[in-house]
């Protein structure tokens, strides 16, 4: 596919951007086509132009639907420039400034990694903002110290998804972590995640502790034996692709089938905002497979919203409200997020209209 505007079609299209001429040749090149413009005499340095035209190319392209396999307009004008980076999410952006590193697509998935002005570097898998260096405590710190530090013990850990290693990462700050097995399905995401984020994973990724799969998580879990698992988390992306399969009831039951006695199960839940209804059925669902769950509510700003969930579960008591005092004590100095404090105010957090919808 070949994107090419003559400079008369792009001056019209920039009219309303600057009345100037522009004043070089520019190219954006994408897995499969490439867009051409010229133009000159322009009075302001060239760096203000780049971010003038990408901004230009995202608000005139946005609309434009991407073809099935093609990157769409907006793809071009975010790949190999600063400017924009967006997840659209029903008609609101969510983006940071900054450039795409490496873009590529896995068997199970486009990835995306980026250098941003404000979070350093970050992932985006199919369109959809992951992690970054900057404000991945937010999410990782959420998702894991409810759970270990609730159950009755944190020998064995299953994590699923994860695949950038933040979530191994903040279990493994656990010493009473004998292993953790990390099932990841894409290894693209691994390999990538260790190259470009490696902070994120940090010593993870040569802890002996940590045995890293790739493979299908919905599958090992439903192979996993009974009782053999104190903490199950599940670091998945949103409830499509790869990851759909996290959503449901035959994978939750067979992640409680898989629990100790004692044992916590916790899942990112998606926003109670921006995917309302996916929280809200997720949270029920839970409800009705395990004794007790309950949603967590914190933020992620990149996220779409920026406000987030994650909901923990379990058979018997709902351990994961009250945190283990030494357990805690061991592990709250090295974060920035998390606090028993903190924690306990999450939990509270949760709105009207949702608390009305699970009662």
């Amino acid at each position: 596919m070949l994107l090419a505007w003559t400079n008369s079609t792009l001056l019209a299209l920039f009219s309303s951007v600057s009345q100037k001429n522009l004043d070089d040749l520019y190219r954006l090149e994408t897995g499969s086509g490439v867009a051409l413009f010229h133009s000159n005499s322009i009075p302001f340095a060239s760096q203000a132009l780049d971010l003038v035209i990408v901004n230009a190319l995202h608000t005139i392209c946005s609309a434009l639907p991407a073809t099935h396999g093609i990157p769409s307009c907006r793809d071009a004008a975010q790949h190999g420039m600063s400017g924009w980076i967006d997840e659209h999410h029903r008609g609101v952006r969510y983006g940071l400034t900054g450039e795409v590193l490496v873009e590529e697509t896995s068997p199970f998935q486009r990835i995306t990694v980026i250098q941003s002005e404000r979070y350093g570097r970050g992932l985006l898998l199919d369109g959809c903002w992951m992690t970054a260096e900057g404000q991945e405590r937010h999410y990782h710190e959420s998702l894991v110290h409810p759970a270990l530090c609730g159950a009755l013990s944190v020998a064995r850990v299953l994590v699923i998804g994860g695949g950038d290693g933040g979530t191994a990462r903040e279990c493994l700050r656990h010493q009473d972590v004998e292993h953790l097995d990390l099932v990841e399905i894409d290894g693209r995401v691994v390999d990538l995640s260790r190259e470009h984020l490696p902070g994120i994973g940090g010593s993870a990724w040569t802890d002996p502790r940590l045995q890293l799969t790739v493979g299908d998580g919905i599958a090992w879990a439903a192979a996993a034996a009974d009782n053999s698992y104190d903490v199950v988390l599940v670091d998945g992306s949103d409830p499509a692709g790869p990851a759909e399969g996290l959503f449901n009831r035959s994978f939750f039951e067979h992640c409680r089938r898989i629990l100790r006695p004692g044992g916590i199960f916790a899942t990112q839940s998606e926003s109670p905002e921006a995917f309302q209804e996916v929280h809200i059925a997720m949270v029920k669902l839970l409800k009705d497979v395990f004794d007790h769950a309950d949603p967590l509510y914190g933020w992620v700003p990149m996220y779409p919203s920026g406000w987030w969930s994650w909901t923990f579960a379990a058979m018997g008591q709902p351990r994961y409200l009250q945190p283990n005092t030494n357990r805690a004590a061991a592990i709250a100095d090295g974060c920035h997020i998390w606090s028993p404090r903190w924690q306990r105010g999450g939990f509270e957090a949760i709105p009207a209209f949702i608390a009305r919808e699970l009662n």
